[in-house]
């Protein structure tokens, strides 16, 4: 059997980023396996724009905002391109349509205290100081706005092949269309299975997405992850102008539905998508076919709130979430086996992955992360407890 230092399984965003910081500290060696094509649209991480911001509404998240951002400042000059667009970033609450959904923490109250904790720099803003200032947006009047200069758009694809240029850089080795059979404990380390070779590791990093519950299988109970096929969709506006970034920032919506969308880049279309809702399936069974009833909403919601956005419809693409029943990303040890490490990104983690990536080499190689992740472990309630999924369904 080959053995390697490390092996990363899934080379998207959150596995890519693994690879290159496993590679930066062991060395030659490290091993990344990909099933499909490098870059392929079948997983989380496609695409070209993912939204990168320092307003969260769950503390665990919000205490690793200023190292993400740190972290993406030097994979940018490490790498020697630009990722991250700053364009400024705007929430929009539509309180009638919020009652009737009953969301979550996704509201003004629920970010302004973590806003205050961590001191970020922000502007509440009425409806007419919105449309004042974004005249772009049709609105009712009674909305509410935050604005949050340092908000960023991610060219997602970039930073993906930014990692694995890096990784290769320093010595990793990365396998296209080499499918993961089966992951198995021994002795004499953790045995990876493909359908050429059986490989050995001491430390293993799990990055699969949809994949992930079928690859610990035999690693303890199931694992209660659920995935749901989601889309985007990219317009072409006539008038470009108005949704320059240097006019037009990314904007989350929340209202009946949570919207969120970019300013003009990937060749000049913009793009929206909403958070969460698509139909629940698994990375064997998904689709590529867009859903034209959510194609319907996103136009309906376009016509009505921003009738400029959209001109031309271009294409729609359909990714993956893959969700615990706390929505938290899960990043951890494997309980009684530390030798393998789970990194799941519930659908919001793009925006932090090149920290994970240091994240997961520190737990790893040392068994535990100086960065603040005991919300994400294995082995919490939301994924050992049934009677917390049981609670979430209903």
């Amino acid at each position: 059997m080959a053995r390697h230092p490390a092996i990363v399984i899934g080379c998207g965003g959150l596995g890519s980023a693994a690879l290159y910081r496993l590679a930066a500290r062991l060395g030659p060696g490290v091993l990344g396996l990909e099933q499909h094509a490098l870059g392929h649209e079948l997983g989380a991480s496609q695409d070209r724009s993912r939204i990168l911001r320092r307003v969260q509404h769950h503390r665990a998240d919000a205490l690793l905002v200023n190292p993400a951002y740190d972290a993406w400042r030097e994979v940018e000059q490490l790498a020697g391109r630009q990722l991250v667009t700053i364009t400024g970033g705007l929430i929009i609450e539509d309180a009638a349509h919020r009652a009737k959904a009953g969301i979550g923490t996704r509201t003004m109250s629920g970010y302004a205290p973590l806003l205050a904790e961590f001191g970020v720099e922000h502007e509440f803003l009425d409806a007419a100081q919105l449309a004042e200032r974004w005249p772009q947006f049709r609105l009712d009047g009674d909305e509410q706005g935050l604005h949050q200069r340092e908000t960023a758009l991610v060219d997602a694809a970039a930073a993906v092949a930014a990692h694995q240029e890096l990784a290769r850089a320093a010595g990793a080795e990365i396998l296209e269309h080499t499918p993961v059979r089966a992951v198995r404990p021994s002795p004499g380390g953790v045995e990876v299975h493909t359908d050429d070779a059986v490989l050995l590791t001491d430390r293993l990093v799990i990055a699969a997405g949809a994949w992930t519950a079928e690859l610990l299988e035999g690693w303890g109970p199931p694992m209660p992850l659920t995935v749901t096929q989601e889309q985007v969709t990219y317009y072409r506006p006539h008038d470009p102008a108005p949704f320059a970034p240097d006019r037009f920032g990314v904007f989350m919506w929340h209202g009946e539905h949570n919207f969120y969308g970019f300013p003009l880049h990937a060749g000049g279309m913009t793009k929206l998508g909403e958070h969460m809702g698509g139909p629940v399936t698994t990375a064997r069974t998904r689709g590529t076919d867009p859903d034209p009833v959510r194609q319907q909403r996103y136009r309906e919601f376009l016509d009505h709130r921003l009738p400029g956005f959209a001109a031309d419809e271009i294409s729609t693409r359909t990714c993956l979430y893959t969700l615990p029943p706390d929505e938290h990303f899960v990043l951890g040890a494997v309980p009684d086996d530390p030798r393998v490490v789970v990194a799941v990104g519930a659908g919001h983690a793009f925006k932090f992955s090149a920290l994970i990536g240091t994240i997961l080499t520190e737990l790893a190689c040392e068994g535990r992360s100086r960065h603040p992740i005991d919300a994400f472990a294995l082995d919490r309630p939301a994924l050992t407890d049934p009677a917390f999924a049981r609670a979430v369904a209903t």
